[in-house]
């Protein structure tokens, strides 16, 4: 842990200067309180560092949260140890890939049984939050269940012991994005109206108490069970998949599901806060959750620690170390397969962005974290699924 000054603490061992110094102007925002707390995968993004819990005061930044709102994890251990699965695992990659919509821009076709108590319960707290999400896109309800790409995923993984986890990784699809993106513009416009200097644009912000505010907070707030639904109907379907692969249903040992790109109000240092956690999670002491590594690496079952100074945070990954661009033009195709030797995935070019050199080592970040988490269980790859 390295204190850079009074309103910025880091955890992160590898950062760069650019990141750094971003988390260094946000963390100079008058509304800050007490201090911005830079996770082990901390990495440049877009106004705000991901990998940075920002607590605030009367205030929220939307490019804070980011545009994936609600964007998270969910794994579930089944009662199978991987001594019960079929020696080719390509069938069930390809069912999964049948059973959800993979990749930008890809829906259902029409709503699935199952989704529809999911939507029926979204609908009603759009109606409670005073809001109608059809006027951000018509087609949200088809969204749910959906997996999306850059590095959203499904796997299937296997612990230490043997058992079988289900693991995948996603948000609030393209709804979320455009409430955030509205929202974003928002603030700025309102930044730019109120003559409000600030030290990068992307870090406009809305003030508590007013109608620009209330709105964010609520369809934000339906946008973060949007994620947290669109998970859970993946994840229901996968293990459909899993079963039939298998030839027995799945008994479900134990599921956690966890944000990572969220805000809630907290109290922390003897303030009621809003913390907006852009890439990280909440680690209470006792809190489960789940910090993933990269295609062909490591993944994480944690509990957290409720590290106070860490404003009970930890963070959601290994974080990039190249850009998409950068990746592309630093790797191959062959060192993508060597990378992913012994794991089933679909073999395509289109994913050298996601291959793991690109990404800050695991065990790098999971050893920053040691205040911050205790590891419950470390899981490796068996199957991967990704959208291009």
């Amino acid at each position: 842990m390295e204190k850079i000054d009074k309103r910025l603490i880091s955890w992160a061992s590898i950062l760069d200067d650019k990141t750094r110094e971003q988390a260094i102007t946000t963390a100079k925002l008058p509304f800050i309180y007490p201090h911005i707390a830079l996770m082990p995968d901390a990495h440049l993004g877009k106004g705000a560092t991901v990998g940075s819990v920002i607590p605030t005061l009367g205030a929220v930044i939307p490019a804070a949260v980011g545009v994936d709102i609600g964007c998270g994890m969910i794994a579930v251990r089944t009662q199978f140890t991987v001594d019960h699965l079929p020696t080719d695992r390509s069938p069930v990659r390809d069912a999964i890939e049948r059973a959800v919509p993979l990749s930008f821009g890809r829906y259902n076709r029409k709503v699935v049984a199952t989704a529809e108590p999911r939507i029926i319960e979204l609908e009603a707290l759009a109606e409670r939050a005073g809001f109608d999400p059809d006027s951000y896109t018509g087609s949200w309800r088809l969204q749910l269940g959906t997996l999306g790409s850059g590095n959203h995923f499904i796997e299937l993984s296997r612990d230490r012991a043997g058992n079988v986890w289900a693991f995948l990784h996603s948000g609030s699809r393209g709804v979320g994005n455009k409430i955030a993106q509205h929202h974003i513009a928002v603030a700025a416009r309102l930044c730019k109206q109120w003559w409000i200097d600030l030290p990068d644009p992307d870090l406009a912000y809305l003030v508590e108490g007013t109608d620009e505010f209330r709105r964010y907070i609520a369809e934000l707030t339906w946008a973060q069970r949007f994620a947290a639904l669109n998970r859970e109907e993946m994840m229901d379907r996968v293990l459909r998949q899993v079963g039939e692969w298998v030839g027995t249903p799945v008994v479900e040992v134990e599921r956690v599901n966890c944000h990572h790109n969220f805000t809630k109000r907290e109290k922390h240092f003897g303030k009621d806060v809003w913390v907006s956690r852009k890439g990280a999670i909440q680690a209470d002491e006792g809190r489960p959750g789940l910090i993933p590594g990269s295609m062909g690496t490591a993944s994480y079952v944690v509990s957290g620690k409720g590290d106070l100074l860490a404003l009970n945070s930890s963070p959601h990954g290994a974080g990039r170390e190249y850009s998409r661009s950068a990746a592309r033009r630093t790797f191959t195709h062959e060192q993508l397969r060597e990378a992913m030797a012994g794991i089933e995935f679909r073999d395509d070019a289109a994913f050298i962005d996601e291959i793991p050199q690109a990404y800050k080592p695991i065990d790098r970040v999971m050893a920053d974290a040691a205040d911050l988490v205790e590891v419950r269980a470390t899981l490796r790859q068996l199957v991967n699924v990704k959208g291009q």
